[in-house]
């Protein structure tokens, strides 16, 4: 289980949204750039990222109902939810997905220092649990108590993406810098340590049929167990991964998580050539129609054969598997630069979501969409100073969703409050429309988050420590107040009975 396996990497340029090792002297001239905007910054009496850092911890007790703060030696570049593991009286129990990984050292630089993936259990508190004063009590600089490893893969490459299988939640996929996909069963893997030297974790499963890298569009279907993935060579390529799925595993009676693995492992003498390495599985269709690399990929939440891709081309297209490998819906220029991501809405199939190096979030009704190109999005969220990295829709209520970005935000939208009389007078003037909440605990950019299923309204997220700090990277897992995204009916009503319950106890006094 520790042998090298997916395709040899084909290294053609750093990636535009990953971070590269880079030379020591790179890494002291970028310091003395920094060093030298944050003191024109100054000058020109803009607070500083600590500064802003400082006054968003000051109101910590008041914006959230929980906040654990997790400091990461290596920085990853994505986080997801796992399933829930237990529930208890004040918290619940559950798998948490992330990375690690190896970057520039001034004193190991051949690449020894291996990439790592790592399945953690999280203690996640129940709302209205935490104390108000021990929740913004933590060390940047520490580990939280709440963030425990469980599982260590050693992972050929960079863990550019991880997507978690719906059908079964032992089972995660992962890209790196290469052409393949990686399926692993977290569970069946073996525990690693991250040694220096150490020799790769075996895939359970490799899906091949990209012919360049394919190193961040990645997504997992809701409703059947199909693969999703788009690269540098400006394909979207997808696979069913139903021939490797045993009864075990589909057997009703059985409790998610308590069944067998869905992976097939080959007897002796069956398989492919890559069957020294792992099994390998090839596509059921490679779509084309992009002009530049594809950046991210979902599935239409009701249907396997349905999806949509983003590019470098500022291209959203829409497909069908089951009308030919072309597009059905192609939007020439959904924004004026690169997408980076896309989201489906799970609550209504019509909506769609996009996030750009425009600095916008964008918005579209495929009913509005036409096959000749031409269409509009129902309305461009603008409340980001940089790249927009990742948008995700929330499962909790169907108007409101989550985008973060390059500036270090992850902001929370709610598009019914767009253009109503009570949204215009609750907000400031300068606040973008139909924003409500921005998520400011993080001091560099955004890379991934991910909301939780399982808990309403609470969130991971992670971000890319490495242009303020020099190395690493934080996670969060945090949780807003209710007070804020509650009917507002319903807050006055329970401020106005709190206001009656000081009022009697000082009466008392």
């Amino acid at each position: 289980m520790e042998s090298p396996q997916p395709q040899q990497q084909q290294q053609q340029g750093p990636k535009k949204r990953g971070r590269k090792p880079k030379p020591k002297e790179e890494k002291e001239q970028q310091q003395q750039q920094s060093a030298s905007k944050m003191k024109e910054g100054k000058k020109a009496h803009q607070p500083s990222v600590d500064e802003k850092y400082t006054q968003w911890k000051s109101l910590v007790p008041v914006l959230y109902d929980w906040l654990a703060n997790h400091n990461l030696v290596w920085p990853s570049l994505s986080c997801r939810w796992g399933p829930q593991l237990e529930q208890a009286t004040y918290k619940n129990r559950q798998r948490l997905y992330l990375s690690e990984q190896a970057t520039y050292d001034e004193f190991v630089t051949d690449g020894s220092v291996p990439n790592t993936l790592v399945i953690a259990n999280c203690e996640v508190v129940k709302p209205r649990v935490a104390a108000a004063e021990h929740i913004s009590q933590f060390n940047e600089e520490a580990r939280s108590p709440f963030v425990k490893k469980y599982k260590t893969i050693i992972h050929p490459g960079e863990v550019n993406r991880i997507r978690e299988l719906p059908q079964s939640s032992r089972i995660v996929a992962t890209h790196t810098d290469s052409p393949d996909v990686l399926i692993w069963d977290v569970e069946a893997q073996p525990n690693r340590h991250a040694v220096l030297g150490a020799t790769h974790s075996r895939p359970d499963l490799i899906l091949t049929g990209h012919q360049d890298n394919a190193e961040f569009a990645l997504a997992m279907c809701p409703t059947e167990p199909y693969v999703l993935s788009g690269g540098k060579d400006k394909s979207v390529v997808l696979w069913s991964i139903q021939d490797h799925i045993t009864t075990t595993a589909t057997d009703p009676t059985k409790s998610p998580g308590s069944g067998g693995s869905i992976i097939k492992q080959n007897k002796p003498g069956e398989g492919n050539d890559k069957a020294a390495d792992g099994p390998s599985l090839g596509p059921r269709g490679v779509f084309c129609g992009h002009e530049d690399t594809v950046e991210d990929v979902t599935f239409c939440p009701s249907s396997a054969q349905e999806f949509c891709s983003v590019g470098d081309d500022s291209c959203l297209i829409l497909w069908d598997a089951r009308v030919g490998t072309g597009p059905t819906v192609k939007v020439e220029k959904a924004h004026n630069a690169d997408l980076h991501c896309v989201d489906w809405n799970p609550h209504d199939d019509n909506l769609i979501l996009t996030g750009s190096a425009d600095h916008t979030v964008r918005m579209f009704d495929r009913r509005n969409l036409t096959s000749n190109g031409i269409g509009s999005p129902i309305y461009k969220f603008e409340g980001h100073k940089a790249a927009v990295l990742c948008v995700q829709w929330s499962p909790d209520k169907s108007s409101v969703f989550g985008s973060s970005a390059e500036d270090g935000l992850l902001n929370i939208w709610d598009y019914d409050k767009v253009g109503k009389k009570v949204e215009r007078a609750s907000r400031s003037p300068s606040a973008p429309a139909g924003l409500f909440f921005q998520h400011a605990g993080h001091r560099d950019k955004v890379v991934d988050f991910h909301w939780n299923a399982s808990d309403p309204w609470t969130v991971v997220s992670v971000s890319d420590d490495c242009d303020t700090t020099g190395g690493g990277g934080t996670l969060q897992i945090w949780r807003m107040s209710d007070l804020i995204y509650r009917p507002e009916e319903e807050v006055l009503a329970e401020l106005e009975k709190f206001k009656s319950h000081v009022i009697s106890c000082a009466t008392k006094a």
